[in-house]
């Protein structure tokens, strides 16, 4: 039997993300789809400070490591 994503989508603004957590995507694999926006990638390592911010809900995504 398979995993549901039980978090809900984007409900914060400002996630912290580990190197672990790579490739990043908006919402996170942790999130249910179902109420959000398409699945997004984001490339948080190649960003100045890597720092991101979604283009579609505008979480703001900092990786930590």
């Amino acid at each position: 039997m398979s995993q549901t994503a039980t978090a809900p989508a984007n409900a914060e603004k400002r996630y912290t993300v580990q190197r672990a957590d790579l490739p990043l995507s908006c919402p996170l694999p942790s999130m249910a789809l179902w109420n959000s926006h398409p699945r997004v990638y984001l490339p948080i390592e190649d960003a100045p400070g890597h720092d991101v911010q979604c283009p579609y809900c505008g979480s703001h995504f900092v990786l930590a490591d």
